[in-house]
């Protein structure tokens, strides 16, 4: 069996997955018409259940991969492929659905790019939501102000969120971020029958769609799984376990690529995997207060976390889950991942954790120069 061969699965469809990505456009554009609100966000710490309760639907923007030849007269060409593609979409008229976009303050190019958003496309609401860095008191009542103000917003437009609403949403995305973490232990312990690319496309797909149809999506597929028990094939388990870290990843061609080379993803810290799922959801009294909680004891982000408190839940992630190597998958000139490299490679470095780094551009990457790199790393750590 080739290295191509090896990195497929054979007999577990994702193909409504690829659908959902697919027909991304026209979905998001029929929803609109039929007079449901669609909110964009770019990060995955916009609590996106609130925006829900509302009545209305928020989607992940999404940047792709390709040519920026218009939004250079708006975005600068220092600041992350992700943003500058985005805004490359929606000059192209792709997100002319969104109703605006709400987002979550992460980093410094999100929260510019709104601004540059509600400038230049239409749109009824365009709101940044500051969010704490800890987890005292202040911090969670200062959430909670915040969240009071983004409900205000909502229902400016029209939505209409309650104790009630807001319950059914907590409770909805938390079986989907239940599933996903299921099958991400799966993953770890290599008996889920996908290929790191199709996992990506599992997850990919339910950034597009009404999570109503994305838990009954995960659910057939989990059916499906199960159904088939040893039948389902598990090929390509026999590569160099690794975790992958960065901030988002949209292509699968990078993992199918990684896979091919020798490796085989058993765990991630990716805001397109675990960051978004851990934990599937939060304790407290009222709903507010389990939003309120979830978010706050999110996985840690470089740009929503402080260093010292991120690198060991890092290297204890890679411990824990029986990576050899970790993978680094960055935006180019993603500022908050990029000086977060540096102390988390010494921390790996000091656990005798191998890394390898690679930068990942608009036009996609150099897949010559990528399958050399990473054979090599995967041959270093075999021998």
């Amino acid at each position: 069996m080739s290295k191509k061969e090896m990195s497929k699965t054979s007999n577990i469809s994702v193909v409504r997955f690829t659908d959902a990505i697919e027909k991304m456009d026209e979905n998001l554009k029929a929803i609109s018409s039929g007079g449901k609100k669609v909110f964009g966000y770019f990060c995955t710490y916009t609590p996106i259940e609130m925006i829900h309760a509302a009545g209305f639907l928020p989607v992940r923007i999404a940047g792709g991969q390709g040519r920026v030849d218009n939004a250079d007269s708006l975005t600068p060409n220092f600041i992350c492929p992700y943003v500058r593609l985005a805004t490359e979409r929606a000059l192209m008229g792709r997100y002319d659905y969104l109703s605006g976009v709400i987002e979550g303050y992460t980093c410094d190019v999100v929260c510019g790019a709104v601004n540059v958003w509600e400038d230049n496309f239409k749109g009824e609401l365009y709101h940044t939501i500051p969010l704490p860095y800890d987890n005292y008191p202040a911090d969670r009542d200062f959430f909670g102000a915040v969240l009071e103000e983004l409900k205000d917003k909502l229902e400016g437009v029209g939505g209409a969120v309650t104790e009630e609403s807001l319950e059914v949403s907590l409770d909805l995305y938390g079986k989907i971020r239940g599933m996903i973490l299921r099958f991400m232990e799966m993953r770890e312990k290599r008996s889920l029958p996908l290929t790191a690319a199709e996992f990506l496309t599992v997850i990919r797909a339910g950034f597009v769609t009404p999570p109503e149809d994305y838990l009954l999506m995960l659910e057939g597929l989990a059916g499906e799984i199960e159904e088939k028990g040893d039948k389902a094939e598990t090929i390509n388990r026999k590569g160099i376990p690794v975790l992958v870290s960065g901030s988002l990843v949209e292509e699968p061609g990078v993992l199918e690529i990684l896979e091919e080379s020798g490796g085989v993803v058993v765990a991630d810290d990716l805001c397109t995997g675990f960051r978004n799922f851990h934990p599937e959801g939060g304790e407290g009294k009222t709903s507010t207060e389990r939003l309120i909680d979830r978010y706050i004891n999110r996985y840690p982000c470089p740009s929503r976390s402080r260093t010292g408190v991120r690198v060991p839940r890092l290297v204890e992630l890679v411990k824990s889950s029986g990576a050899k190597g970790v993978v680094f998958l960055f935006q180019k000139f993603c500022s908050p991942h990029l000086a977060d490299h540096p102390v988390a490679v010494e921390m790996l470095k000091k656990e005798g954790i191998p890394q390898i780094a690679i930068e990942m551009e608009e036009t996609g990457i150099m897949e010559g120069q990528l399958r050399t790199r990473l054979e090599g790393f995967f041959e270093m750590i075999g021998s």
